[in-house]
């Protein structure tokens, strides 16, 4: 499956209710943690996952494999693909 970097980026900001950032958000930046500049926390994964499971029929299990996908707009991609 290919997935749409774009669209996934928008599914992402629009499930947690964020305005991509002035310059841009790139497809690896970082989404949690240290060094996001969303800012997003478990109640956005949930949504996130929730947003996910809609679109693309993928369920992510537990909060691990959902932290591990949500890493980045890239890794969440690959997972899809998969």
């Amino acid at each position: 499956m290919i997935i749409d970097i774009e669209e996934l980026k928008s599914l992402i900001l629009e499930a947690a209710e964020k305005a991509e950032p002035s310059d841009g958000l790139s497809a690896d930046e970082v989404l949690f943690g240290d060094g996001s500049r969303l800012e997003l926390d478990s109640i956005d994964a949930l949504q996130i996952s929730m947003v996910i499971q809609k679109r693309y029929g993928i369920r992510l299990n537990d909060s691990k494999e959902t932290r591990r996908a949500l890493g980045s707009i890239n890794q969440l991609a690959a997972l899809l693909a998969q």
